[in-house]
């Protein structure tokens, strides 16, 4: 085993850990990427075709749940598609401006925000807020649960 390579793809899972909750960064495309690396300087001994395509459908799969995971938070509770979009842009600036308790409250004000800017009274605003922050953790649950399973299975499959 490259011990180069390996310290390399851990660094690569550690940053892509950090970005499955923070916005800013790619998460599992990271992660991807570090397996990636690994196999281009160990010339792919351990890992083949079958992996990386499986690794690649797993990381389409949190693409998937992550869009509609906040969107049906957001439509349960009564939301517009102004509220998810107010709930993304406020866990951006939220997370720009409060780091990581704006994650939290970024994604709920900005969908109150928006439903309050649309027109909504102020009860049916903050419902959708808890609606799209439900919405993001339950996100947040399962891009981390993906990220530790593709982990895992890079160490396997190089052990």
């Amino acid at each position: 085993m490259d011990i180069f390579a390996l310290v390399i793809a851990i660094l690569f899972f550690i940053v892509g850990l950090a970005g499955t909750v923070l916005p800013a960064l790619p998460g599992i495309p990271l992660i991807f990427a570090g397996m990636l690396v690994y196999g281009i300087i160990t010339d792919f001994e351990t890992l083949d075709y079958i992996f990386f395509l499986l690794q690649g459908i797993a990381m389409a799969f949190t693409f998937f749940t992550d869009y509609f995971a906040a969107a049906i938070g957001t439509k349960k509770f009564g939301g517009s598609k102004m509220a998810s979009l107010g709930a993304m842009i406020g866990l951006i600036i939220g997370t720009i401006m409060l780091g990581p308790l704006g994650l939290i409250l970024g994604s709920f004000i900005g969908a109150v925000a928006a439903e309050l800017f649309s027109g909504k009274k102020i009860n049916q605003a903050l419902k959708i807020g808890i609606g799209a922050l439900v919405g993001f953790l339950g996100s947040a649950i399962i891009k981390l649960s993906i990220s530790a399973i593709m982990i895992i299975w890079f160490f396997i499959a190089i052990l």
